[in-house]
């Protein structure tokens, strides 16, 4: 009687759970449902109502309008460069350092590790890193958007844990064959490290797409904007993302409410990681957990 009972309570206690959390993910998922539903509603539909769950006449007039913008087009190239190029390099920086540090061989190898371990630590704050970029005369260049965050300490430590438990015996092995350092990190190091790579790379890539505080503090000119600040204040201003005064008078045209154009924004920015992401999740399970245990 008691465990008929007790299996009793533990089917309750697990029927409030999943009603609960049920209840929380509906309430964290109804925002991005309302972004995508509101992005594909015909504009008439939305003048009326207001406020659409979900849309009678599905429409991609907001979709056609923001892409055919040159200031759009043209931010999302920026940031399209910034997670390609930037993301490449970093992943090339940060795992030829790792690899460096992990050499026990390395001479002043503990040296340099405090020096990284102190950056994970510590931040110089943002005025020495403007003056930084300011002497380097990296201000209203794309480049400021990437030098400056080229890899990061945090990451160079946790690829350093994964080069850990890759067996000595392989690079020996390698240098009998008559490889050097950068041969042997090419052709041996570098394959065995593709879950790591592909998962830092994620990383790499959201953070490059996602950049937004570091242009605004080194872009001044805005056909040089990325698209998180184009989008950002395409949510302050509708007008921005098509230039100006002549595109309120489209707009007004063709009747396109500028929410739907917002919304349509905020879908084009965040579908492009939401497509990396499947690619990448062979990888990314694995070498989510790198540098974490040693075998």
């Amino acid at each position: 009687m008691k465990l008929q009972t007790l299996h009793t309570g533990d089917r309750w206690f697990t029927a409030a759970n999943v009603t609960l959390l049920s209840v929380i993910a509906a309430i964290s998922l109804f925002p991005l449902y309302y972004v995508f539903i509101v992005s594909f509603t015909d504009p008439d539909e939305y003048f009326h109502k207001g406020f659409v769950l979900f849309p009678e006449t599905w429409s991609l007039i907001s979709y056609r309008y923001i892409l055919s913008t040159k200031s759009f087009i043209n931010a999302i190239g920026i940031s399209g460069f910034l997670a390609t190029v930037g993301t490449l390099l970093s992943l090339i920086v940060t795992s030829a350092f790792s690899y460096t540090l992990s050499r026990k061989r390395l001479q002043g190898r503990k040296i340099l590790m405090l020096m990284v371990l102190l950056t994970t630590l510590f931040q110089p704050g943002i005025i020495p890193n403007y003056l930084l970029v300011r002497e380097l005369g990296l201000i209203n260049s794309i480049w400021s958007l990437i030098v400056p965050v080229l890899t990061s300490g945090w990451y160079v430590l946790l690829m350093k844990g994964f080069y850990d438990s890759i067996p000595e015996s392989l690079e020996e092995a390698a240098t009998m064959d008559g490889c050097n350092d950068i041969t042997a990190w090419l052709r041996i190091v570098l394959p065995l490290s593709l879950p790591a790579m592909a998962a830092f790379g994620l990383f790499y890539a959201v953070a490059y797409w996602n950049t937004f505080f570091h242009a605004i503090l080194y872009i001044n000119k805005h056909e040089l904007w990325p698209l998180q600040v184009l989008l950002q204040n395409m949510l302050i201003d509708a007008s921005t993302a098509s230039g100006g005064s002549a595109a309120l008078e489209l707009t007004a045209e063709q009747q396109i409410p500028s929410e739907t154009l917002k919304m349509a924004a905020v879908v084009v920015a965040t579908i492009p990681i939401l497509l990396v992401y499947p690619f990448l999740q062979k990888h990314f399970a694995k070498g989510a957990m790198v540098g974490s245990v040693k075998e």
